[in-house]
């Protein structure tokens, strides 16, 4: 049963923060922070602007980029910032679009969470289960932010992508591939609000999102690589065939790495991230929507998508671009 790409889009806030801004809040520049992570700017959310709203209009983008306006049956969310800990935050964002009565849940992978939440979509189309999918990436992580931290207050920018596939004619999802392992937890976390550790003041510092990045580095671009072999080899396709990758864009360094363990040209790792930053489960259908809006990716084209993130989580795909007229937007 083909899995066919049918619409994509992307939401960003209003808010453009520089790092000329962030250097006011923190003992930074914009030298050390472009050197280190290749960030020039990202976007940050008001105090209206919760992750439901972004979800919602970059779903809205998504259907409206689609040759023709298909039923969705289901809605996949991954994020790491619900707008509550109780509900999810995926059947409000359905209301929204106007989408009653669908299976809607959310999902947690961290920056994985893409990729986690379209091989459950491509899962539940090739079972039979739905025959079409609305795959939304979203978070808003400067909710989560401690802005006296410098190792991770300039990565991070809000926001928000979203795929639609469907049984189709035409077969985009060559192969998917998800791992993870949780002795490593403590590398990407927050530790309060759950059950292990209740928030308990309003400004605990639990509350804040905290990073090991040495250790992330490392072990980033391991499971990434592996991670794009293994769903290559599902494929059976050469990494060599890919004409693009597609990572998390977490930071350059990151990514410059693990394009030359591949020995691409610096043209075929897409980035995003020196306008939006690390926008977590949102980076790569924000990466992907810009490419297709500029026309580097083409009709036809093999594009290895790979994350890692929290958990610890990684995973990849291989898509490739389908020929039907995608004309996506950021709203």
């Amino acid at each position: 049963m083909p899995v066919k790409i049918v619409g994509l889009g992307a939401s960003i806030p209003y808010k453009k923060v520089s790092n000329e801004d962030i250097s006011k809040e923190l003992d930074t520049t914009d030298s050390w922070i472009t050197t280190r992570t290749g960030i020039k700017t990202r976007y940050h959310s008001g105090p209206d602007e919760y992750t439901s709203q972004l979800a919602y209009n970059a779903g809205l983008a998504a259907i409206n980029s689609m040759s023709a306006r298909y039923d969705i049956d289901t809605l996949i969310l991954a994020t790491t910032t619900p707008d509550r800990k109780c509900p999810a935050t995926a059947p409000k964002v359905a209301s929204m679009l106007g989408l009653k009565g669908i299976t809607a849940f959310d999902m947690n992978a961290v920056c994985t969470g893409f990729v986690y939440a379209l091989e459950m979509a491509e899962s539940f189309i090739r079972s039979g289960k739905s025959e079409r999918v609305l795959v939304i990436g979203a978070d808003v992580y400067s909710t989560l932010l401690d802005k006296e931290d410098r190792a991770t207050f300039p990565l991070f920018g809000d926001g928000a992508g979203a795929m639609i596939i469907e049984n189709g004619d035409e077969e985009n999802i060559l192969s998917s591939y998800t791992g993870s392992d949780g002795r490593y937890e403590q590398l990407i976390t927050v530790e309060g609000g759950g059950s292990e550790s209740a928030l308990r003041e309003k400004e605990s510092k639990n509350a804040f999102f905290t990073m090991q990045g040495k250790d992330v580095f490392l072990k980033a671009i391991s499971h990434m690589k592996n991670a794009v072999i293994k769903a290559s080899d599902l494929a059976n396709l050469p990494v060599t065939d890919l004409d693009f990758i597609v990572p998390h864009q977490a930071n350059k360094r990151i990514i410059d790495t693990l394009s030359s363990l591949f020995d691409l040209r610096e043209e075929q790792a897409l980035t995003s991230l020196e306008e939006f930053g690390n926008t977590s489960s949102a980076s790569i259908p924000i990466t992907l929507t810009k490419h297709v809006l500029e026309g580097t990716i083409k009709p036809g084209n093999k594009v290895a998508i790979t994350a890692f993130g929290g958990g610890i989580t990684w995973g990849a795909a291989i898509l490739k671009w389908p020929e039907i007229n995608i004309e996506p937007e950021f709203i």
